[in-house]
């Protein structure tokens, strides 16, 4: 109960109970008046049980867009719930996508839609109003039980069988036997182009056109209209920003994934099938391609920091950190979560950020501060089977490392030809900055780090 409803409740009471009493009409004099009566503290102190609940006093709150990120000012409304719907306190009842991430608006108390201030789709602010709610006691209706079954209608009355046709009664005649087909042809030596030449134009059929040809063709060739999302629209804006900034180039490599004999250094699979199950057991979580590529890529930009450098303006901005981003794809577009200090983290600790970021980013849960701020990117469209790509630079960096699908090929080692499980990777980096020798560095330096990771820690 709110302040003034409470002393709108004991200003009634008093005077009941003290008639002779007349308060000023000045309301900023009125609340010191009651308090300095001396028969105002036993009254009240009688009347502690009083019931709040039996006064109508109802309470609404007004909710508005909350503050976003420094780098974000504005979101697209979607709607979850509508004018009436009976809310539950933190139940999302509208949700705002920015331009990285959908921020859910809960209700803040149990209580009814009342009003919506903005349609579905508007664009809002921070700060603007967004619904009303009217607080209720309880909040959203528990699911209605289930109707109970309708009674089985009875079975049908049988209905006696047909009578028997009589035996007196004559018999159809008998249809004529079909006639007999001429003798085919001897066989004989076709030469197999001419058997298939003489299929297709067996198979082939002639249709007579309609006399009216668009019904023919009525609701195969249709096509419908959608407004795309703020993340599209974003995504298709800052690549096209990236396109137009940038001049951009790609340099490839081509990674060993695997050990044998003949190839005697310990690379990534070889350092997975020998601590997978140790590895699994202490972390609960395996291992898998992106830590030792994130850790790789750390290490080659501590290696070339050119490549985690940026221009601004005439100027350019060397980073001491390494944040990188990682592409994820999501219902709703593309987006890339940023794993933090990279170059500080362990294995484990990198497959831990990256599970709980992927997680959220499907769910749309990423905050701003985990979806910018990046210095690199890693993009690895071999999960969807990728053979080879250039992919495009996110910007404002000014490099991305594109992985690629494992796939066997006979390749030469040392003088001999084996079969390999063989990976390509490319850069594409910001030709502005970035120069074809720092680049061709950068990219061999991953490809050593990943096939033997003993170097990392030889600092090779």
């Amino acid at each position: 109960m709110t302040q003034n409803c409470q002393m709108v409740i004991e200003s009634i009471g008093f005077q009941n109970h003290q008639a002779s009493a007349r308060p000023p009409t000045d309301g900023s004099k009125q609340k010191t008046w009651f308090r300095q009566q001396p028969q105002y503290r036993q009254w009240l102190l009688s009347m502690r049980t009083f019931q709040s609940s039996a006064v109508m006093c109802e309470e609404s709150k007004i909710v508005v867009v909350p503050n976003f990120a420094d780098s974000v000012s504005e979101g697209d409304v979607r709607w979850e719930k509508a004018v009436g719907d009976q809310v539950s306190v933190d139940e999302v009842v509208v949700e705002i996508e920015t331009d990285k991430t959908s921020v859910a608006v809960p209700a803040p108390d149990n209580g009814i839609i009342e009003e919506r201030f903005v349609e579905d789709g508007a664009t809002v602010k921070a700060g603007q109003k967004l619904f009303k709610l009217k607080v209720t006691a309880a909040g959203a209706p528990a699911a209605k039980p289930k109707e109970a079954a309708a009674p089985t209608p009875p079975p049908p009355t049988a209905v006696p069988a047909p009578p028997p046709p009589s035996t007196n009664a004559h018999p159809p005649p008998a249809s004529p036997p079909p006639p007999t087909p001429p003798p085919s042809a001897p066989k004989t030596q076709i030469p197999v182009a001419a058997i298939r030449h003489a299929q297709a134009i067996e198979n082939a059929s002639v249709k007579t056109p309609p006399a009216d040809p668009t019904k023919e063709i009525s609701g195969t060739r249709s096509i419908h209209r959608v407004k795309m999302s703020r993340m599209r629209v974003r995504i298709a804006e800052r690549l096209k920003e990236s396109q137009n900034t940038a001049a951009m180039l790609t340099t490839f490599n081509e990674l060993d994934m695997t050990s044998d004999d003949v190839c005697v250094y310990s690379n990534i699979m070889e350092f997975r099938k020998t601590h997978q199950d140790a590895f699994t057991k202490k972390h609960g979580i395996k291992l898998g391609f992106m830590s030792p590529f994130l850790k790789a890529s750390a290490y080659a930009l501590q290696d070339q920091p050119v490549v985690n450098a940026v221009i601004e303006g005439n100027e350019i901005v060397y980073r001491d950190f390494v944040d990188i981003s990682v592409a994820v794809a999501t219902p709703k577009g593309l987006v890339v979560p940023v794993v933090h200090n990279v170059d500080a983290m362990t294995y484990a600790e990198i497959e831990l950020k990256l599970v709980e970021l992927g997680e959220k980013a499907r769910k749309g849960a990423l905050s701003v501060e985990e979806s910018d701020g990046g210095t690199f990117t890693v993009s690895n469209g071999g999960v969807f089977g990728s053979l080879m790509g250039t992919p495009i630079i996110n910007p404002p960096q000014s490099a991305i490392l594109g992985m690629h699908g494992v796939f066997e090929r006979p390749v030469a080692i040392k003088g001999q030809v084996v079969i390999r499980p063989m990976m390509y990777i490319a850069l594409t980096y910001d030709h502005r900055l970035i120069d074809g020798r720092e680049a061709v560095l950068f990219l061999r330096k991953i490809k050593a780090a990943v096939e033997d990771p003993r170097i990392i820690l030889a600092g090779l």
